[in-house]
C-alpha cells in the first residue's frame, strides 16, 4: 500500500509535545536565510573561543538533529524508533581530521559499530566517510593521477588497509556497510577504492555500498560503466543514491579553476538523473541492492510504486529507504508503517567536533527551496491536531 506523507500523527508520534514545539522553532529559525548565516558565525566564533555555549547548542539543534554524544546516548533514541519500525544507522559525524592517530581512531570506531551493528537488528548497517580514514588532500593526489612521494606512497598504503580492514570486517560478520561520497575533485581515487572492496567482497551479495551523488551529470555513465564490470567479473553492487550535498563548492572550485562543473545544470536534471539511476538499477535487481537516501516525496514514491509493478514485497532486503534524523519525518514512519524498509541516519559524536556536520545541515536546509517550508506546513498541521497551536 502506498504511504500517505500527509499522516502527521504517524509522522510526529514519538515527538513529545515540547519536541515538537523545539521542531516548529528551529525550523522557522531555519527558514530565515539571513538569520542561518548569523547563527553559523556566532556558533564557529562561539566554539572557535572556547565560550561555554555547548549547553545551548545541545539542548536546541543538537538534540534534534543528533542522537547523542556516544553510542550509548543514542540506544534509547534507536530502539524508540525501532518499535515503530523505524531502523537506525549510526553515524559518526566528527569532521575534519587530519593525522594518522586520529584515521586509526575513526577506524576503530567503525569496527566497534559493525560489532554492534551485528548485535542489534535495530541497525542494518553501518557507515563510513572516507575522509575519516586518511587525508582530503592524498585522494586528491591520487586522483589526479600525481605521482606519490615515497612518504605518501606508504600513507596511501595505510589508507587502503583501513578500508580493507573494516570491509573484510563487514563481509565476516555479514553487515551491509555505506561508504559516503565527497567532493568530485577527491571521488576518483575513493570510487576506485571502494570497487576493489566490492570486487572482493561482494561475491554473493552486497556487503560494501559505494554512494553516488546524482547531481553530478557524470554519475549515470559511471553506474552502467559499473554494472557491466560487475557482470563480467561475478560480483554486486551496493549503491546508496542521494542527490548530493557539496553543489555550491563544486560550482565555485569549477569557476574558480575553469573547468565545466561536474553538478547538473539544475534541479529539474538532477531529479531525472536521480530517478533515471532508481529506474537502472530496479530493472537489474539481480545486480543491485538499493539504498535510496533522500528526502523527496515524489521519487520515494516513485521507487514504492516501481517495486508494486514489480511485485516486490516491500520488507525485500534489497531496496532501503532512508532519511537523516531530525527531517522529513512525515516520509520515514508513513513508509515504516506500510511496511517498507526506512531508515534514519543518527549522527553522534562530541557537540564540538559535530558541528560542521550541524551547520552544513542548516545551510542545506536554506538552500534547498520548498524543504524548510514543507517540514514546517507538516509541524504546523501536526501542532493544531494536538491543539497546541498560538
Amino acid at each position: 500500500m502506498r504511504p500517505n506523507f500527509e499522516n502527521t500523527a504517524i509522522a510526529f508520534e514519538l515527538k513529545s509535545d515540547s519536541q515538537l514545539e523545539r521542531a516548529y522553532f528551529l525550523f522557522k529559525l531555519i527558514s530565515k536565510e539571513p538569520l542561518v548565516r548569523i547563527g553559523t558565525a556566532v556558533t564557529n566564533f562561539a566554539i572557535k573561543a572556547h565560550l561555554p555555549v555547548e549547553g545551548l547548542i545541545r539542548a536546541t539543534v543538537f538534540d534534534h538533529f543528533c542522537g547523542g554524544v556516544n553510542e550509548k546516548d543514542c540506544l534509547p533514541i534507536i530502539d524508540n524508533m525501532y518499535g515503530n519500525g523505524v531502523y537506525s544507522i549510526l553515524d559518526y559525524s566528527a569532521e575534519g581530521k587530519s593525522v594518522d592517530n586520529q584515521f586509526d581512531f575513526a577506524m576503530e570506531k567503525t569496527l566497534e559499530i559493525l560489532d554492534f551493528v551485528k548485535e542489534k537488528d535495530a541497525m542494518p548497517f553501518a557507515v563510513f566517510k572516507p575522509t575519516g580514514f586518511g587525508r582530503f588532500k592524498l585522494f586528491e593526489k591520487v586522483s589526479q593521477g600525481s605521482e606519490l612521494s615515497e612518504d605518501e606512497q606508504a600513507e596511501w598504503g595505510r589508507l587502503v588497509n583501513r578500508f580493507d580492514r573494516v570491509c573484510q570486517k563487514a563481509h565476516q560478520l555479514d553487515v551491509a556497510l555505506l561508504i559516503d561520497a565527497e567532493e568530485s575533485w577527491m571521488q576518483d581515487a575513493a570510487d576506485n577504492l571502494v570497487l576493489d572492496m566490492m570486487r572482493k567482497y561482494n561475491k554473493e551479495k552486497a556487503i560494501v555500498y559505494n554512494t553516488f551523488q546524482m547531481y553530478r551529470w557524470d554519475r549515470m555513465g559511471y553506474i552502467v560503466k559499473l554494472h557491466e564490470m560487475a557482470k563480467e567479473e561475478g560480483f554486486k553492487i551496493g549503491a546508496k543514491v542521494v542527490r548530493g550535498a557539496y553543489m555550491e563548492k563544486e560550482n565555485d572550485r569549477a569557476e574558480e579553476k575553469g573547468y565545466e562543473s561536474p553538478i547538473c545544470k539544475n534541479k529539474r536534471l538532477t531529479d531525472e538523473n536521480f530517478d533515471a539511476a532508481i529506474d537502472y538499477m530496479m530493472e537489474h535487481l539481480e545486480d543491485f541492492s538499493i539504498f535510496s537516501g533522500t528526502h523527496n516525496e515524489k521519487s520515494t514514491l516513485k521507487l514504492v510504486d516501481l517495486m508494486e509493478k514489480r511485485g516486490i514485497e516491500s520488507n525485500d532486503g534489497r531496496i532501503w529507504f532512508g532519511q537523516l534524523f531530525g527531517m522529513s519525518d512525515h516520509i520515514t514512519y508513513n513508509l515504516a508503517a506500510q511496511g517498507y524498509n526506512a531508515v534514519k541516519y543518527v549522527p553522534y559524536g562530541p557537540v564540538r567536533d559535530v558541528m560542521p556536520y550541524l551547520i552544513r545541515r542548516a545551510e542545506e536546509n536554506t538552500s534547498v527551496a520548498g524543504q524548510t517550508s514543507r517540514e514546517l506546513a507538516l509541524i504546523e498541521k501536526e501542532r493544531k491536531r494536538r491543539k497546541l497551536e498560538d
